[in-house]
């Protein structure tokens, strides 16, 4: 049986405290300023708040051998300063847009200890209806063609220390991937911990489309100090079609790798103080 025709692993309560949805696309040179002051307008009803912030790098997952590339050295001459990346913010600052150049991205985050994930299904239509919205700002105001070329979940979880562990040094209770054993008697509880996984994401036919990436450290709570793991879940790969419709394809398949890759690197312990239900 494929593993992923395996029920999803569901939890009542999990420790997510943020998830982005994200597209990148051909860059649109016209996209400046003034053009995201207008695209505000479009949004502001719902998203009434405006930042700007330094634009992301491009990044794209590329397979096979990495090529070995010569030193070169090389200027660029910078006619203007880079266009920003702006968020588009709700009230509360539970949700947010960030458009720029070439990334538009859709963002939950928890606000305080009592705030419910709303689940993906609610992001996802969030998402796709802000993200048509866009493309009809491009078409209309003749920016230029939304192509997309690289698709990104991120799920972020904060598991804090007191229930199932209660130091850094007990990443082996959370973290299936972690044994803390040495060769000798020399060593015993480490101060911190982290770890950094990648996985790769196939197709049908075994080709990789895309990877999963996992990120752990350790830190502590800002309101009480409380011992936390810090667990970063990216899925980032190739749409699965053109347009809009492939950007979702390759969203519902990391979501599923997030998930599942997210109840296979954590222990079953940990699942039962999250509420691991019957899978959906």
């Amino acid at each position: 049986m494929n593993k992923m025709d395996a029920p999803r692993p569901d939890f009542s309560d999990p420790p997510v405290v943020e998830v982005a949805l994200s597209v990148q696309f051909d860059s649109l040179n016209k996209l400046r300023t003034p053009q995201l002051g207008l695209l505000w307008q479009e949004y502001r009803d719902h998203f009434p708040l405006c930042e700007e912030h330094a634009p992301l790098d491009s990044v794209v997952e590329r397979f096979g051998a990495p090529r070995i590339r010569k030193g070169v050295v090389r200027i660029e001459m910078l006619e203007s300063p880079p266009t920003p990346r702006c968020w588009f913010l709700n009230e509360a600052g539970t949700e947010l847009i960030q458009v720029q150049h070439d990334r538009f991205v859709h963002n939950w985050r928890k606000a305080g200890t009592e705030a419910e994930y709303p689940r993906y299904e609610h992001i996802r239509s969030t998402f796709e209806q802000e993200l048509r919205r866009f493309d009809e700002f491009l078409a209309r105001e003749q920016i230029g063609e939304f192509t997309p070329n690289q698709c990104e979940v991120t799920y972020v979880n904060h598991i804090v220390g007191g229930k199932g562990w209660q130091s850094h040094g007990d990443l082996g209770n959370v973290i299936t991937v972690f044994q803390r054993s040495f060769s000798d008697e020399f060593l015993e509880v480490p101060e911190d911990t982290g770890v950094r996984l990648r996985f790769l994401i196939p197709d049908e036919k075994g080709q990789p489309i895309g990877r999963l990436h996992a990120v752990l450290n350790s830190g502590y709570r800002s309101n009480d100090d409380r011992p936390l793991f810090n667990l970063n879940l990216t899925a980032r790969g190739l749409p699965q079609g053109g347009g809009i419709d492939g950007v979702l394809g390759f969203l519902d398949l990391g979501r599923e790798w997030v998930v599942r890759g997210f109840a296979s690197m954590t222990t079953p312990a940990m699942h039962k103080e999250w509420g691991r239900r019957n899978e959906t």
